[in-house]
């Protein structure tokens, strides 16, 4: 009978010579400019709306839906996965991630009908993120009552 700890460590010997290298600092370098680079023309599309006469809250979400446009017309062309690939995190922290993480399950889906391909599949990937995100600002919500209604003060 071998010694567990021997197959593990030979194991762990056989998965160290077969998995490639990760150039971590290639990665993080490639994610902080193109999420910068995501950011910036963001920031030039709000500039832009701002001098245009529009107020600060007008201007955000009009840049919201622009970039939420542009990554769902770049997943559709198939472009925006090789983005991803490239700049890993830094395509995907960015609201343009979260567009994406919609339609690209609803494109993958869509050969399963509208109902249960696209519209059951659409959420995978974001659904929990908007659950979480909507159950706790219902929480926080509530806690911000409870504390204002008894005139506690919170910064």
């Amino acid at each position: 009978m071998e010694n567990p700890l021997e197959t593990e460590k030979t194991y762990q010997k056989y998965v160290d010579e077969k998995s490639p290298d990760s150039p971590i600092l290639k990665n993080c370098f490639n994610a902080f400019w193109v999420g910068g680079l995501i950011c910036s023309i963001g920031q030039i599309i709000l500039n832009i709306c701002k001098s245009r006469g529009f107020d600060i809250a007008t201007s955000g979400t009009i840049v919201s839906i622009i970039l939420i446009a542009i990554s769902a017309f770049f997943t559709g062309l198939n472009i925006f996965n090789k983005i991803g690939k490239f700049a890993g995190a830094g395509s995907l922290v960015p609201i343009t991630g979260f567009a994406n993480s919609i339609v690209a399950p609803a494109m993958e889906y869509k050969s399963e009908g509208y109902i249960m391909g696209v519209g059951g599949k659409m959420f995978t990937v974001a659904g929990p993120v908007l659950v979480f995100g909507i159950s706790s600002s219902i929480i926080v919500g509530i806690i911000y009552l409870i504390f204002n209604t008894q005139s506690i003060t919170l910064v």
